[in-house]
Formats: C-alpha cells, structure tokens, sequence
C-alpha cells in the first residue's frame, strides 16, 4: 500500500524530472554552439559586453545549473 502510494507520486515527479533534464540537455547544446561560434570569431559579441548583460548571463547560467540538479535530485530519488 505504501509503495503504491509512493509510486503514484514519485511518477509525475519524474515525468516532470525527465522533461526538465530535456529541456536543459536542449539549453546546453544552444549554450555549447553560441560558444563555438563566439570562440571561432564568427559572430562578435563586443557590442553586448556589458555588465548588465554579463550579469544576466551569468544568472542564466545559475539558474540551469540548478534546475539541472533538481533534476538530477528527482531522477537519483526515483
């Protein structure tokens, strides 16, 4: 009874989980390309390094960061 409870709300955790981890493997290929093709010169982004924007990214990139590891924390309980 107990672990039929249990299943029931662990599998839309980890529905949720498994769409989260998606969705961050798909950020993080678009992160990975944008930083390609910044170090092989052919878009130069000099013209948006501002501090402004630098901090947002840099937020960004925390902010994916941790929804990956509440991912990670939902799919290791699972």
């Amino acid at each position: 009874m107990v672990d039929e409870m249990k299943l029931r709300v662990s599998k839309p955790f980890s529905r949720f989980a498994v769409a989260l981890g998606g969705f961050l493997i798909f950020i993080g290929i678009i992160v990975t390309g944008i930083f390609i093709i910044v170090l092989f010169g052919v878009v130069d982004f000099s013209i948006v390094e501002t501090e402004t924007i630098h901090s947002l990214s840099i937020l960004l990139l925390f902010a994916i960061g941790l929804l990956d590891l509440v991912a990670g924390i939902i799919l290791w309980r699972r």
